[in-house]
């Protein structure tokens, strides 16, 4: 992999970018839009807030926040069928046993999320789902998760609400720090899976894959473990200008991780890695060919980042992919397109060899 180069270390705040009606339609038809008992408006109406420590005693970046008594139960009773609604379809009856435990909201970011915890009454098991606005760069980057990468996505929108489920594993910064030499785990294994999370997040142009912003997800195997990395936020889908924004390579927060997959993999073996994710990437696009048409169509007529930011991108696309082809794209959503096309006619080629 290249070598890290400066970023910076604050990303401008992006503005929040409405769902157009193109855009509600293909939620409407793929069962991703529906009528929610609670908004994210409504869970702005929170009268106290408590800090949130960790199991250290360290504070967080989020906070505990508390509603009017009268409120409370019958929002909460919401949140359960929310909960119901993203994981089994909504058949409240298997759910009556879990509460909402509690809700917290965290204030740092662009989507400032509220962040929901489900526990099971018979077990204590907990799991978490989050609320939060609905901008139409984060619907794109979920969406091209859930069909481009060998990742399920359970999402729901309404109106300008947006839910999320949570996607469990370490978060890069804390791998980085207390995983990363794990004798469980064989080097060449986190390697290639860094190889191939770089390139599925170059073909679909999700950025400020920072190492806060993904997580790595260890499976326990008969020959040591296994290693995926997931991302987490998709909030800069397709929006800034810098070409280097879009390889997670290139963050120095990430210069841990690049040394490490250089220590450990052969040139010759991390392009081998990449052309197997290139491949795999391909076919998952045949095999959601219509509903992944119906999304790029409707993504190549938003305008999800300003035409300027497009412009730079695409000259600098053209360019890496020495295709002249981009520089007829007008829309972030054809960038996308045009990438696919590029991985498509790398792997025939490759093929016909």
């Amino acid at each position: 992999m290249d070598e890290v180069e400066e970023t910076p270390l604050v990303t401008p705040r992006k503005p929040s970018i409405p769902i157009n009606p193109g855009l509600r339609g293909y939620l409407l038809r793929y069962k991703r839009e529906r009528q929610l008992p609670v908004t994210y408006d409504r869970l702005r109406d929170f009268q106290e807030v408590i800090p949130l420590v960790d199991r250290d005693g360290k504070p967080t970046l989020w906070d505990t926040v508390i509603y009017r008594s009268d409120e409370m139960g019958d929002l909460y009773e919401g949140l359960k069928r929310i909960y119901a609604l993203l994981k089994v379809d909504g058949d409240y009856s298997i759910v009556q046993h879990l509460y909402v435990d509690r809700v917290d909201y965290c204030s740092f970011g662009n989507s400032t999320p509220f962040r929901v915890r489900v526990v099971n009454a018979y077990n204590d098991n907990q799991d978490y789902f989050y609320v939060k606005r609905a901008d139409a760069s984060r619907v794109y980057g979920l969406e091209l998760e859930h069909l481009l990468s060998p990742n399920r996505l359970n999402y729901l929108t309404s109106g300008n609400t947006l839910i999320e489920e949570h996607i469990a594993g370490i978060p890069g910064d804390i791998f980085i720090d207390r995983w990363l030499q794990y004798p469980e785990l064989r080097p060449v294994r986190v390697a290639k899976e860094l190889v191939k999370f770089n390139e599925r997040c170059f073909v679909r142009l999700l950025g400020d894959m920072r190492s806060y912003n993904f997580v790595f997800v260890i499976t326990p195997d008969f020959e040591a473990a296994q290693v995926r990395i997931r991302a987490m936020d998709f909030d800069q889908q397709s929006y800034n200008s810098r070409k280097n924004f879009y390889l997670p390579q290139f963050f120095k927060e990430n210069a841990p991780l690049v040394a490490y997959c250089n220590k450990h993999l052969h040139p010759q073996t991390a392009l081998q890695y990449q052309r197997e994710e290139q491949t795999l990437m391909v076919q998952r696009a045949e095999l959601a060919r219509v509903r992944l048409g119906a999304l790029l169509e409707e993504m190549c007529v938003d305008p999800i980042a300003p035409i300027e930011k497009v412009h730079a991108l695409r000259t600098a696309l053209a360019e890496h992919f020495h295709r002249d082809d981009y520089l007829r794209c007008e829309s972030m959503g054809a960038l996308v397109q045009q990438n696919l096309t590029s991985l498509r006619d790398v792997v025939a080629q490759i093929n016909q060899r």
